[in-house]
C-alpha cells in the first residue's frame, strides 16, 4: 500500500503509474473523498475549539451564580456534531484506505516503461541449450512413457490441472525441494521455515493478494482461511504488526510450502502438462531489509536462485521485467526463465521481486535501531528459489535421452539414489 500523504501530493505521479503498467487508474472517487474529509477534519477541528472556549465561558458563569443553561444547550448540539462529524470521519478514513488498497506499486525508476512482456529487457545469459540427434520430446510424453507421471489418475482423485507423480518421479520432486533448501540454508544464509499452508484474509492483504486476486484463489467456505497462493504470504506475515531491530536486518528466510491457485485468469493456457497447475510445490526465498539495502539484496537474491540453475546446469536468461508486466505488489522485478527444449523456448522458473515498503505498510512492519528517534517501514523482497515443478520440467526435458529415459545431473545424484530414471521405471 502507498502512503496516504504521497498519493494524495502526487496524484498526477500516480495516474502516470498507472498507464506505465497498462492500466486504468480512476482517482476520482479519492478526491472526493479525501476533499470531503479533510473539510469534515477543519469544521471538527473548529467546533473542538469553539467547545473548549465555551466550557471555560460555562465554568466562569458557574463559579459566579450565573444561568449557564442556554450556553450549555447550545454546546451539547456541538457536541452532537463533533460526534456525527468524528464518525463520518472514521467512515471516510476506511473508505479511503479500501481505494489505497487497490493501486499497485510505482515501480523503480530503473524500471523500463513498456506495454507488454514483450517490452522486457534481457539482462543476461548462462550456459547453452543441450543438442540432441533426435526430436525433444516434452515433459508429459517422457514422464508418462518412464510411468512417472500421470494425469488420468490426478482427474480421477481432483479433476484437471493436477498431477500424480509415481516411484522415481515423485523422488525427483522431493529431491529437488530438499536440495533447493539444502543450498539456501547451508550456502546462501536463509534460516528455514515450514508455515501453514492456510492463511487468513489479513495475511493474503498484507502482501496485496487481497483484494485484487480473489478470483485467483481457493477459499475454504465458512471460514476466514484460504488456501496459500505462495508462501510469500506466509512469510511477510512472521513480522506483521511488529517492530523489529534495524541491527539484525537483513532477515532471511526460505520455505518449502505447496501453493494453490485457481488460475480464474489462465483459461485455455498450458493446459498440457504441468506448467500450469492448481497445486504446485516451491521454495520461496524472503528478505526483511532496510530501506538502503534492499536493492542490494534483490541482486544477491537473484544470484541466489542463478546458483540452483548453474548447479544444475540448465541454460537460462535473466529478463528485467517492464511497467507493465511486473505484479501488483513490485517495484523492480527480474524474472529467471530456463530453457525448454521441446517448445524451443523459455519459460519462467523464477521471478525475483522488491516490494519496499508496500507490503510492510500494509502488514505494520517497521524496524527500529537502538537509539534511533522513530521507526522506519523495512523493505521485503520476494523470489521463487525455485518452483519446483518448472524445474522438474526442465530436468526431464534437458537431461532427455534417446530411449526417454532421463539421466540426473550430478548435483542430485545423492538425493535421488540413482543417475538415471530409465524408460517405463515405474517403482
Amino acid at each position: 500500500m502507498l502512503d496516504l500523504g504521497h498519493v494524495r501530493d502526487h496524484l498526477d505521479v500516480i495516474e502516470k503509474m498507472g498507464r506505465d503498467r497498462g492500466i486504468v487508474l480512476d482517482l476520482e472517487p479519492f478526491r472526493a473523498i479525501d476533499t470531503e474529509r479533510r473539510a469534515l477534519i477543519t469544521s471538527a477541528e473548529r467546533l473542538k475549539a469553539e467547545r473548549n472556549r465555551a466550557s471555560e465561558e460555562i465554568a466562569r458563569k458557574k463559579k459566579a451564580g450565573e444561568d449557564a443553561s442556554e450556553l450549555l444547550a447550545l454546546m451539547k448540539e456541538v457536541s452532537d456534531r463533533i460526534k456525527r462529524d468524528d464518525e463520518r470521519i472514521g467512515v471516510l478514513d476506511e473508505q479511503l484506505k479500501n481505494f489505497l488498497l487497490t493501486i499497485p506499486n510505482i515501480p523503480h525508476a530503473s524500471v523500463p516503461v513498456g506495454k507488454s512482456a514483450a517490452d522486457n529487457v534481457e539482462v543476461r545469459r548462462w550456459g547453452a541449450p543441450p543438442a540432441f540427434d533426435f526430436k525433444a520430446r516434452p515433459h508429459w510424453e517422457i514422464g508418462e512413457g518412464a510411468g512417472i507421471l500421470d494425469f488420468d489418475a490426478a482427474v480421477k482423485i481432483a479433476g484437471a490441472r493436477f498431477a500424480v507423480y509415481k516411484g522415481l518421479g515423485a523422488r525427483l520432486e522431493r529431491a529437488l525441494a530438499n536440495f533447493f533448501l539444502d543450498m539456501h540454508t547451508r550456502e546462501h544464509g536463509y534460516t528455514e521455515i515450514l508455515p501453514p499452508f492456510l492463511v487468513n484474509t489479513a495475511s493474503l492483504t498484507g502482501v496485496g493478494q487481497l483484494p485484487k486476486f480473489a478470483a485467483d484463489m481457493f477459499h475454504v467456505e465458512g471460514t476466514d482461511l484460504w488456501l496459500t497462493p505462495t508462501s510469500e504470504v506466509e512469510l511477510t506475515s512472521l513480522h506483521r504488526d511488529e517492530t523489529l531491530n534495524g541491527d539484525d536486518l537483513p532477515l532471511k528466510v526460505c520455505a518449502w510450502t505447496a501453493c494453490f491457485r485457481s488460475e480464474a485468469g489462465a483459461a485455455g493456457r498450458d493446459t498440457r502438462g504441468l506448467k500450469r497447475q492448481h497445486q504446485f510445490q516451491k521454495v520461496e526465498m524472503f528478505k526483511f531489509t532496510r530501506p538502503e539495502q534492499s536493492y542490494d539484496e534483490l541482486e544477491a537474491l537473484v544470484r541466489n536462485a542463478e546458483a540452483v540453475l548453474q548447479r544444475l546446469g540448465l541454460h537460462y536468461r535473466v529478463m528485467q521485467l517492464c511497467t507493465a508486466d511486473m505484479g501488483f505488489a513490485s517495484a523492480k522485478t527480474y524474472d529467471i526463465e530456463v530453457w525448454l527444449p521441446s517448445a524451443g523456448e523459455f519459460m519462467e522458473i523464477s521471478s525475483c521481486s522488491n516490494t519496499e515498503a508496500f507490503q510492510a505498510r500494509r502488514s505494520g512492519i517497521r524496524f527500529k535501531s537502538p537509539g534511533g528517534k522513530k521507526s522506519e517501514f523495512v523493505h521485503t523482497l520476494n523470489g521463487s528459489g525455485l518452483a519446483v515443478g518448472r524445474t522438474w520440467i526442465a530436468l526431464v526435458e534437458n537431461y532427455q535421452l534417446a530411449d526417454g529415459s532421463v539421466e540426473i545431473p550430478e548435483a542430485l545424484r545423492g538425493y535421488m539414489g540413482v543417475g538415471r530414471i530409465p524408460a517405463g521405471a515405474n517403482r
